[in-house]
C-alpha cells in the first residue's frame, strides 16, 4: 500500500514517500522509511513488499558505500541507476524482489536525474513518474503542472500538490510523507502532511 512520487528539474530532484506501515486492513506505524540516502547526492525509493523493499533497498545502499570505499569514486547517477537495475534483472532469474524503485540523484555537472524501475528490471529516465497506489491519482496531475523549468519552490509546490490529490482522492489514509530533496549541495528530508481540508466535501 505504497506511493512513491518523483520529480526531476534542473538541478534538483525530488523523491516523497508515504510513512504507513500497513497489511491488510492494519496500519502498524507511521514512521516508515521508503526512502534511503545513497551518497551525498543520490536516494533510492522503493515500494512494494516491507520485507523485499526493506532488504533490496539496503543491499543497495551497503554496495553503493562499499564500491566507493574501494574505488575512492563516487559513481554517476546513470551508472547507479543501471547498477540497480541489473541487481534487479540477476535477482529476476533466481528470487526475484517485489520492489518497485525510483532512483533520483545529482550529477557533479549540476544536472539532475530521475530513473523509473520497476520489479522486472524495466528501467526508463524520467522528468516524472510515480509508483504504488499514487500512480492512479497523481500522473495526471504531474502532467498537467510539470514544467520543464520549474524552479525547486515550485517542486516542493507540485509535491505537495500530488500528496493532497492522494488525500482526496485515494480510499486509504496515509498521514505522514517523507520528502527527500537532492541539489548540489546534498540532500535534505522533510516530513510533511496533506494540507487539504476535506471537511467541506463531506455531504450534509
Amino acid at each position: 500500500m505504497d506511493s512513491l512520487i518523483g520529480v526531476s528539474g534542473k538541478g534538483f530532484v525530488i523523491v516523497a514517500a508515504d510513512m504507513s506501515a500497513a497489511r491488510s486492513i492494519m496500519a502498524y506505524q507511521y514512521s516508515d522509511h521508503k526512502i534511503l540516502q545513497l551518497d551525498d547526492s543520490k536516494v533510492l525509493g522503493g515500494a512494494g513488499p516491507q520485507a523485499d523493499r526493506v532488504r533490496f533497498l539496503e543491499y543497495i545502499e551497503k554496495n553503493v558505500k562499499l564500491n566507493a570505499l574501494r574505488t575512492g569514486l563516487t559513481a554517476s547517477c546513470h551508472g547507479t541507476a543501471h547498477y540497480v537495475r541489473r541487481e534487479l534483472a540477476d535477482a529476476l532469474r533466481k528470487a526475484p524482489y517485489q520492489v518497485n524503485c525510483l532512483l533520483g540523484g545529482v550529477d557533479a555537472d549540476g544536472s539532475g536525474h530521475l530513473y523509473w524501475m520497476d520489479y522486472l528490471a524495466t528501467m526508463q529516465e524520467t522528468k516524472y513518474s510515480a509508483h504504488g497506489y499514487a500512480g492512479y491519482f497523481i500522473l495526471s496531475t504531474l502532467d498537467r503542472y510539470y514544467k520543464e523549468d520549474m524552479t525547486l519552490e515550485q517542486g516542493k509546490e507540485l509535491i505537495q500538490t500530488c500528496i493532497n490529490e492522494v488525500a482526496t482522492r485515494f480510499l486509504i489514509n496515509q498521514p505522514k510523507w517523507k520528502v527527500s530533496i537532492v541539489t548540489a549541495e546534498g540532500v535534505t528530508e522533510e516530513v510533511t502532511q496533506p494540507t487539504v481540508d476535506l471537511t467541506d466535501k463531506i455531504p450534509e
